[in-house]
């Protein structure tokens, strides 16, 4: 059944952001003392957000090496994002059907207003979900607690039942499982196949894929 609503997350949704920050943030972990691999990233933090990635490393190597994480990873991932970041392949295309087919659509993510300006700025799709877009800072619990959508979901003035969440990450999926969404799990970024069956979404492979899944016409 087409939904109502699409929430699109952001990063490695919108915007291939997840390649370039998970290489960043493993290598300044093991410089910093806790070794980590990009996939260990993925696993351990992808989907939530900063501050509860922080809190994390905090218990591990204390306050200051928290802080100088977040200082180093910060500015090499705002210099790779200038640098390479583009937005996820196809996925314009998406919302060109989901804006055809009169399918209201906003953006609910982990990230900070201040990063989505950013990336959805430099890909040249912020203005295309301007006014639409929600971020974990506006709610108590973020991914993957439902919180971020359903407040997303009444803002849009649309219920959870006739509402579809596209998700790259574990904690997302749950997320949108738990508000009641339906959860579709893009599997072409970082995230295992079988990670986000197992977390209850419906797996696609390639963007093009999504607008026959919505019940979309192609262009």
């Amino acid at each position: 059944m087409r939904p109502e609503l699409v929430i699109f997350d952001c990063d490695g949704v919108l915007v291939d952001t997840e390649r370039l920050t998970v290489a960043v943030e493993a290598r300044v972990l093991t410089e910093l003392g806790w070794p980590h691999t990009p996939d260990d990233v993925v696993a351990r933090f992808m989907g939530r957000s900063s501050q509860a990635m922080l809190a994390d490393i905090e218990a591990v190597l204390g306050a200051e090496p928290t802080r100088r994480f977040d200082e180093l990873a910060t500015a090499e991932v705002e210099a790779a994002f200038a640098r390479e970041l583009v937005a996820v392949s196809g996925v314009e295309a998406v919302a060109d059907a989901l804006d055809r087919a009169g399918v209201a659509t906003c953006v609910a993510s982990s990230g900070s207003h201040a990063k989505m300006r950013r990336t959805l700025g430099l890909t040249g799709l912020y203005e295309r979900f301007e006014g639409r877009i929600f971020s974990a800072e506006e709610v108590v619990t973020g991914k993957p607690a439902p919180d971020l959508f359903l407040h997303s979901a009444a803002a849009m003035g649309r219920e959870p039942a006739s509402t579809a969440v596209v998700e790259d990450s574990v904690p997302g999926v749950r997320a949108a499982v738990a508000a009641g969404m339906t959860a579709y799990g893009f599997a072409g970024g970082l995230s295992r196949t079988d990670a986000l069956v197992q977390a209850g979404a419906r797996v696609f492979h390639e963007m093009d894929e999504l607008v026959g899944l919505l019940g979309l016409e192609p262009a």
